[in-house]
C-alpha cells in the first residue's frame, strides 16, 4: 500500500465535463463569486487527545479545510471537504515555493507528512511551504468508511478451489456492503478527480505552479496530475514509482519474483543469526520453518494472542514483512516469524505490541478508514475482470512457479462486484515533465521495473537508483545519504541531474 499502481472513450459528455477533462477546471465559487476564497487557517490539534494535531502545531504548522466539488464536471453541485495543513517556509527571501505531499496508499493520510519531509529536506525545508493533504475520502476529508478490515480483502487465495470460492463471496459481500453504504460518492473516488482537487488546491493557495513529492500510489498520482496540468509543475519527485500502465486493481500481478528474492535475502539474514532467532542455520532451512507454519495453518488457523492467522492470511505478513533489508526491519520482521513459529506448534504465542498493532489493523475495524478509501480509489481508477475463473485461471498458472506468492499476488479483490464503473478512462502518461523518480532494486511493491516505466513515459525524467536494496519508500526514509543529498539538490536548484544516477546501500 506505501504500498502500491485523457480520454472520454467515444462517450457524449456534458460541456462542463469536457471542461473539467481538459483540466480547466470550473472555479470555486468565493466572496468575488470568480475567486476561490482564502483559507481559514487555524490550529491543527483537534482536542487533548490529537497527538498528529498537536505534534504539527508544536512545529509551527496550521490546517484548514477547503470546499471541493464532488463532481468536478457540476462545480455547483455537491461538494466535500478536504483537510490540509500547511508548515511554512521558514527562510521567506528565498522561497522557492509551495510543495504538495502525498504519502500513498492510495488512502493514507498525509496531514503529518510536511513534518517527515521536512526533516529530510534538511535545510532545504527553510524555503519550502510543506503542504500535506488528505485526499478526497482519507483522513480528515469527507470520510469514506466500507466498515470492513484490510484483513478481508488482501489475502491468497488458498490452496484449493473451495478455499478461492469462498474468497469469492467475502469480496462480492465487500463490495455490497460499501455499495450499501456509499453508492452516491463512489464514481468520485478516484485519482483524477484526487488531482482535479490537489490543481483547486494550488489555486487557493495563489500559486502559478506547485511542487511535488509523492511517495508510492503517490508517484502515480504526481504523475497524473502532471499530465493532466501540464505546466503548473516545479519540482517533482516520485518516489518508489510504479509501472503507470499497470495500476489498478491487480497491479501485484508479475510482482512474485521480487517478493521471493525479498523473502530469500531475509532468510539468509535470519539463518546468520540463528544463535539469536533459531529458525534455521541455513537460508534453507529458515525457508522450511516458513513452509511449517504455512502448512500448520492449512490444518487450522494459527492463534497469535487474540488473534487468529489462517494460511490466507500468511503470505500477506510475509509478503509485507520481508520488504524492507534494513537492520531493525529484518530483526522485527525475524520476531514476527519467530511468534509465527511458536503458534505453528500450538505454543502460547505473544504477539508483542508491534506485530499486535498490525494484526489489530489487518483483522479489525482499526483499519477499517484506509480500507475503504483504498479499494474505492483501486476500483474507481481502472475497471476490474468481473469473472472469477480470469482470476482462478491466473492463480494456477502462478502457483505452479511461485507456490506461496502467486496465489497472494493474482488473487480475486472486491473491485471484481464493484458497483460502479470508472467514470473515465485510465490517464495516460506521456510527456516531458521534468520529474526526479527515485527507486530501489529490489522494491517488492512498486518494483524497479516499474519505476524504469515511468521514467520512459515521462521523457524529461531522472531516474535515481539505490541498487541492490530492498526497500519501499526510500528518500528520507531508507537512511541512505547519497539519495537524500541527490534529491536535495534538485529540489534547492531545481535542476536534475545530467544523467540517471546511482546510489549504493
Amino acid at each position: 500500500m506505501k504500498s502500491t499502481f485523457v480520454r472520454t472513450g467515444g462517450r457524449l459528455v456534458p460541456l462542463l465535463a469536457l471542461i473539467a477533462l481538459s483540466g480547466a477546471v470550473a472555479p470555486l465559487a468565493g466572496a468575488d463569486g470568480g475567486r476561490p476564497s482564502p483559507l481559514a487557517w487555524k490550529p491543527c490539534a483537534q482536542g487533548p487527545d490529537d497527538a498528529v494535531g498537536e505534534e504539527l502545531d508544536r512545529a509551527g504548522a496550521r490546517c484548514a479545510e477547503i470546499t471541493v466539488p464532488l463532481d468536478h464536471s457540476r462545480p455547483g453541485g455537491r461538494t466535500i471537504k478536504l483537510a490540509l495543513s500547511r508548515l511554512p517556509a521558514t527562510d521567506r527571501a528565498h522561497r522557492i515555493g509551495t510543495m504538495v505531499l502525498n504519502s500513498g496508499g492510495p488512502g493514507e493520510p498525509t496531514l503529518a507528512m510536511p513534518l517527515q519531509t521536512r526533516a529530510a529536506m534538511k535545510d532545504v525545508a527553510a524555503r519550502y511551504d510543506l503542504v500535506g493533504l488528505d485526499p478526497r475520502f482519507v483522513g480528515r476529508s469527507t470520510p469514506l468508511d466500507c466498515g470492513w478490515p484490510v484483513g478481508l480483502w488482501l489475502r491468497s487465495a488458498g490452496p484449493t478451489r473451495a478455499r478461492f470460492d469462498h474468497q469469492v463471496a467475502v469480496q462480492r459481500d465487500l463490495a455490497e456492503r460499501c455499495a450499501r453504504s456509499h453508492a452516491d460518492v463512489l464514481p468520485y473516488a478516484n485519482t483524477r478527480d484526487t488531482a482535479r482537487d490537489i490543481d483547486l488546491v494550488r489555486r487557493v493557495l495563489g500559486e502559478r505552479r506547485i511542487s511535488f513529492l509523492g511517495y508510492s500510489y503517490g508517484s502515480y498520482l504526481g504523475a497524473v496530475y502532471a499530465q493532466m496540468f501540464p505546466g503548473r509543475t516545479d519540482r517533482v519527485v516520485l518516489d518508489s514509482a510504479g509501472d503507470p500502465r499497470k495500476w489498478g486493481p491487480r497491479a501485484t500481478q508479475g510482482t512474485e519474483d521480487e517478493a521471493e528474492r525479498a523473502l530469500r535475502g531475509w532468510a539468509a539474514w535470519a539463518a546468520a543469526r540463528h544463535g539469536a532467532y533459531r529458525l534455521g542455520a541455513t537460508p534453507a532451512r529458515v525457508l522450511a520453518t516458513v513452509n511449517a507454519i504455512l502448512t500448520a495453518a492449512e490444518d487450522r488457523p494459527l492463534s497469535v494472542g487474540p488473534y487468529e492467522v489462517d494460511d490466507q492470511l500468511v503470505p500477506y505478513l510475509l509478503s509485507v514483512g520481508s520488504g524492507d533489508d534494513r537492520p531493525a526491519a529484518r530483526a522485527e520482521f525475524t520476531s514476527t516469524v519467530q511468534t509465527l513459529h511458536e503458534a505453528a506448534q500450538r505454543r502460547p504465542a505473544d504477539p508483542g505490541p508491534r506485530l499486535d498493532e498490525l494484526l489489530a489493523f489487518v483483522l479489525t475495524s482499526a483499519g477499517s478508514p484506509l480500507a475503504g478509501p483504498t479499494a474505492a480509489i483501486t476500483c474507481g481508477d481502472r475497471a476490474a475482470p468481473r469473472d472469477p475463473d480470469v482470476y482462478w485461471n491466473d492463480v494456477q498458472r502462478s502457483r505452479a512457479r511461485h507456490p506461496l506468492f502467486g496465489p497472494l499476488k493474482n488473487n480475486i479483490w472486491p473491485c471484481a462486484f464493484w458497483p460502479s464503473r470508472p467514470r473515465e478512462r485510465p490517464t495516460r502518461i506521456a510527456n516531458p515533465t521534468p520529474v526526479l523518480i527515485v527507486s530501489a532494486t529490489g522494491d517488492t511493491a512498486t518494483t524497479y521495473e516499474g519505476s524504469r516505466a515511468m521514467h520512459r513515459a515521462l521523457t524529461g525524467s531522472r531516474l535515481l537508483t539505490l541498487r541492490g536494496a530492498t526497500a519501499h519508500g526510500i528518500y528520507g526514509e531508507y537512511g541512505n545519504a547519497c539519495v537524500d543529498a541527490e534529491v536535495n539538490a534538485y529540489l534547492a536548484t531545481g535542476t536534475l541531474p545530467a544523467t540517471d544516477p546511482t546510489c549504493h546501500p
